[in-house]
């Protein structure tokens, strides 16, 4: 019988995080899960192990990451906080490095760029709204990336168009160049994170993913 990994999770109660914490529990998978607010979890499940604390806190992430295998973020950005994405990128690095441990999958916009992107006009026009509009979680955002890219870690950020809160899961497509659809179901989202916990075909890349 086939040893299920501890995930580590991070962003469990957001939007694509629900989704997530249900797939890896019909997987089978022991999770641990840092919460700011472990009430607002309404998920019960002996599968779960939550962590009080904040993605900021690098204690906080230390204890979350010990005796886990993978780490997957969720994690999304509360109205009026300044932007979380490189604090908790940068405390997650440093405890996996702390604790020798390789993978590392987490969510990001598509407004992400990397040197061998070439966006369609579609996705070029996302990227740009999102800098003139938020401008300090777009650039926090890519400031995430660099962290990430300057890392040992194998490490997959997976660029997201709108996801769609539906249990639906239509066929997805990825590309590494540009994002090759307007949305993403939030059950298919889930179900490709989960596959990235063993699968090797986007290490240390950043893909676009995508319901055809």
């Amino acid at each position: 019988m086939q040893i299920k990994h501890t995930i580590a999770v991070i962003g469990g109660t957001g939007k694509a995080g629900l989704f997530l914490t249900r797939e890896l529990l019909k997987q089978s998978y022991p999770i641990r899960m840092l919460l700011r607010n472990p009430e607002k979890l309404k998920l019960e499940n002996p599968g779960i192990e939550i962590v009080a604390g904040d993605a900021r806190d690098p204690l906080a992430v230390q204890a979350l990451l010990k005796g886990a295998d993978t780490v997957i973020s969720a994690i999304g950005q509360s109205a009026g906080e300044p932007s979380i994405f490189s604090d908790a990128t940068r405390n997650v690095v440093r405890a996996m490095e702390m604790y020798h441990i390789k993978r590392y999958i987490l969510l990001t916009g598509l407004n992400v760029d990397t040197p061998g992107d070439h966006k369609s006009a579609y996705t070029a026009g996302g990227t740009a709204w999102m800098k003139a509009n938020y401008p300090k979680t777009t650039a926090d955002k890519q400031v995430e990336w660099e962290l990430l890219h300057a890392s040992t870690l194998d490490w997959t950020l997976v660029r997201l168009p709108l996801i769609e809160l539906t249990e639906e899961q239509p066929e997805t497509v990825t590309s590494l160049t540009d994002c090759p659809g307007e949305k993403i179901s939030a059950a298919s989202l889930a179900v490709f994170l989960a596959d990235q916990i063993n699968n090797k075909n986007f290490l240390k890349q950043a893909p676009f993913l995508a319901n055809r």
